[in-house]
């Protein structure tokens, strides 16, 4: 190949620098895409019951309507997008308030929600996988400041916060497919 060739398929000077300089803009609104976290708006310390607290946790890992205060089913739409868990609509859940902590300098509510995925064959999953929530109320704060949630895979000890974290359905596959080969290696012996 000569020089003359190499000229006609490099593009023109001006065409290269601009799309340089669009690359570096082009990966910041990429990587900006991939960490939207999508939440709730939190109850504040002094509209905080116990029911409320359940319910703002389903508003945030539901997948299908909620039923509001008066009884009525919210629209699919509404429903499409108020979710912030990005989960199959395969896996169901419930969850339950367990116990009310009082703390010097707050009040933690726990809650747990339990996931599985029954199938036509098995309506009764071999293996569950539970998510851990708490709801601190802090006494030190007033008590118009929002609560602050918290949330734990069972497996892990790891804390982590709604806003600040993506949950990913493969932490609830991976909890259930480790008690399966456990139940499994138990099974054998």
């Amino acid at each position: 190949m000569d020089k003359e060739e190499d000229k006609d398929h490099a593009p023109p000077d001006n065409e290269r620098s601009s799309t340089e300089d669009c690359l570096p803009e082009l990966k910041k609104k990429e990587k900006e895409a991939k960490r939207v976290i999508k939440t709730i708006q939190w109850t504040t310390g002094n509209n905080f019951t116990v029911e409320r607290g359940r319910q703002q946790i389903e508003e945030l890992i539901s997948h299908c309507p909620q039923v509001t205060s008066t009884g009525q089913r919210e629209s699919q739409c509404d429903a499409f997008i108020r979710q912030t868990w990005d989960i199959h609509k395969s896996w169901l859940h419930h969850s339950e308030f367990l116990e009310e902590e009082e703390l010097k300098d707050s009040k933690r509510y726990h809650y747990r929600a339990c996931w599985g995925i029954p199938t036509r064959r098995k309506p009764i999953p071999r293996a569950t996988a539970s998510v851990y929530f708490v709801i601190v109320i802090s006494k030190l704060k007033p008590d118009t400041s929002p609560v602050e949630v918290f949330f734990r895979l069972e497996s892990s000890r790891l804390i982590r916060r709604p806003e600040e974290c993506q949950f990913r359905e493969k932490w609830l596959q991976d909890i259930i497919e480790n008690k399966i080969i456990l139940i499994e290696r138990l099974g054998s012996q």
